[in-house]
Parts: structure tokens; sequence; C-alpha cells
């Protein structure tokens, strides 16, 4: 969970990036905790994104700091192969696109490198390898085959470390998008006035409502690797229930994560209280140890100052202000974390992000912008440590053209 795990800076760091070409991206970091060190990175991408704003004054905030709680869609079908085709005098002439993406790091020379490739529309191949002269055999690769078939999805791993093989999978209960008539549903008696019939749920999983919208989802999943050299493995399965879109009432997320081997169980519960406010929990025991920890995060978004008053309104008392100024009605809050262009997400001002466990380690993190500057400030602090309660502070800017 990002609300949760999200990292805190510690010392200066300043990030700048470009978008040189809409094939190619430039990007450099300079940090300092004590010794100076930073880095380097390139990409390359066959699909062009001349279409897309890389200048961080055309983009509002939400697009560099994106809500830690991810609103699930429902799902789509993929695309008929003969979608991709392109024909040209007799001969098929479209590609498949592809991505590239090095970085270097300074001073340790640790060369990352990334390839991606569409092979179908419903694959895709990720290939990741680091170098390193500290590493075994001076690094290592990563290869991964993705298949996503909107009812399921799978990825077959291979690693050179350990030379390790490993699958996962996830399986999404209700109807499935690639069949017109969804599963699960039953048509309701007809009424006497011979109106439509109407679609109703028969069952928990995938619930709907009565305009035929799925308003949740639930998923099960499991993963399984084997090291061929160490001659060890292991597995872990989970569940999560989460609302979609259609869900009249909040959105919230509940996930289960078992590893049977080790023994550890972890349950989460997120949920978007507000429009601007989201919370959430984790908890984590051990079956063999009888370990457990807690972790309970939370995150704000702040609105810009409206004529002088508090920023911390809710969507009611900011319409009733907008309609009293005799302003456009604040419909433009709709579309502040969906990635719609919309006015109202460049009137956020900031967002708070903050977490605590059971053992009195607290995280602070504030995001937000000073004309066309992203700034990052966040601190670590052991409510426990006595004298040294302040772990690490530090600050991150954000610059893109």
């Amino acid at each position: 969970m990002p609300l949760l795990d999200f990292p805190t800076p510690l010392g200066l760091r300043l990030h700048i990036s470009s978008l040189s070409t809409p094939h190619f991206a430039s990007s450099y970091t300079l940090a300092s905790t004590g010794l100076l060190s930073g880095s380097l990175s390139y990409l390359y991408t066959s699909l062009p994104l001349s279409s897309l704003p890389s200048a961080t004054r055309s983009l509002p905030l939400p697009a560099f700091t994106p809500t830690s709680y991810r609103q699930l869609l429902p799902l789509r079908p993929p695309d008929p192969p003969w979608w991709w085709e392109i024909w040209h005098a007799g001969k098929r002439i479209d590609t498949r696109d592809a991505l590239l993406y090095g970085r270097l790091y300074l001073p340790r020379s640790t060369l990352e490198a990334l390839y991606l490739r569409r092979l179908s529309p419903t694959s895709l191949l990720k290939i990741n390898a680091v170098s390193d002269a500290r590493l075994p055999n001076g690094g290592s690769a990563l290869a991964l085959l993705a298949q996503d078939r909107g009812k399921w999805n799978a990825e077959y791993m291979y690693s050179t470390d350990s030379a390790l093989f490993g699958v996962r999978g996830l399986y999404n209960f209700g109807p499935d998008p690639r069949i017109a008539g969804e599963e699960g549903t039953a048509l309701a008696p007809a009424i006497e006035d011979g109106a439509a019939m109407v679609p109703r749920t028969t069952g928990a999983l995938g619930k709907e409502n009565e305009a035929g919208e799925q308003v949740s989802r639930c998923s099960a999943g499991a993963e399984m690797y084997y090291g061929l050299l160490n001659k060890s493995g292991g597995m872990s399965t989970g569940v999560r229930f989460a609302t979609l879109p259609a869900h009249t009432g909040f959105p919230y997320t509940m996930t289960l994560t078992l590893n049977p081997l080790m023994g550890n169980l972890s349950s989460s519960y997120s949920v978007r209280a507000g429009e601007l406010l989201s919370l959430s929990t984790r908890l984590n025991f051990n079956v063999y140890s009888y370990e457990s920890g807690v972790v309970m995060g939370m995150e704000v978004w702040k609105l810009r100052d409206l004529g002088g008053l508090d920023g911390w309104l809710s969507r009611e008392e900011e319409k009733r202000l907008a309609q009293a100024k005799g302003t456009v009605e604040v419909g433009r809050r709709k579309g502040l974390f969906d990635g719609e262009d919309v006015g109202g997400a460049r009137d956020v001002a900031g967002c708070l992000k903050a977490r605590v466990d059971q053992r009195g380690n607290v995280g602070l993190l504030w995001e937000g912008r000073i004309k066309e500057l992203v700034y990052s400030c966040g601190a670590s602090i052991d409510l426990r440590g006595g004298k040294d309660i302040v772990n690490g502070v530090g600050l991150e800017l954000q610059y893109s053209a």
C-alpha cells in the first residue's frame, strides 16, 4: 500500500526531466546525503508521446503525487488482434511498440536497463538488467512475460540470480468482459406492464446494481517460485475485495495475503473516507513466532485558499462559497483524482501523508508546488528514540520541461 509504505526523503535531492522529442526523454538527479551522488537516465519509445503534456507548469499536482488510494475500474475486454493490423498494398506494415530505458548511478557506476515490448494485445515482454561489480557475476537479469485476458492475467518470470523460475496469476470473479452475456446474473421476471427486464445479481462475488453495472469485484491470486541453484522455493496467495466506480457509497478495498511456508499473514483495509481524505491500516501476524505488527496511515489533500478562507473545505462548503461569489459551479471537483483535465485539479495546494506503527515509528510527508517546482519534504520520527527522536529530514525538488 503506497499510503503505508511511502518513502520519506533524506537530505537534499533534485530531479530535472525533459521530453526532448516525442520519442526521447531524459532525466537527471542530484542528491546530497553527506556524500554527493546522482544519476543519469534516458528513455526511448517507439510510440510518440507528443500528445502528453510534460512541462511542470502544464500538469496538475496530482499528476506528480497521485492519490494513494487507487480506484479499480471495471474490467475491459482485450483488443481483438485484427484491430492492430495495418495493411498497405496487400502487406501488413504494422509494428509492435517498444520502450528502452537506462539509468546510470554515480559515483557507484551501477547501470540499470529496461526493455518493454508489446507482443500482442494481451501479451507484454519485460526484461530488466542490473550491472554492478559488487553483485555476484557482475549483475543479474530478469525476464517477465505478462498476459492480460481481462478475466484473468498471469506472469511468467525467470531470473539469472539463483536461476529462479516463477509464475503468478490473478483471477477476477464475476462477469467475463470477453463475453457479451454477463456471467453470474439472471434476468428478473418480466414486469406485468411489459417493461424491459433488469439483470440482477445472483451471488455476492462481482455484485451488480439494478442498472447492470458491477459495483464491486473480488479477486484471488497466487505466486510460486523455485531456485534451481539454491534448491529452495516459496509461494504465497491472496484475496482482494474492492468497490468500483458504480458503488454509491465510499470506495474501499480489503486484502488478505498468506505465505504458508513462512507463516506470514497480512490483512489490510483502505478507504477513501472523503474526496480529499484516505485512510488505511494493515495488520501483520506470524503464526509460527506469534509476532505481530500494525501500521496505520492517512492522506489528506489541501485545496488552495479561496478568498482568504480556510483551504480545508468540503465539497458542499466550496460549492456554497462559489455560488455566493457568483463563480462557476464547483463541478470542477470531479476529476481531481481520475486523471481528467479539469481546472479543479490545479486548485490543489498540497498533500499530507502520515503513518505510524506499533513501535512508535512515524513517517511524515508533505508534497506541494511552488510555481514550476514540485517539492516533497518529509521526516522520519521515532517516538521511543529519546534524544534522537528525529531519524532523518529531507527535501526533494522536481522540475520538468
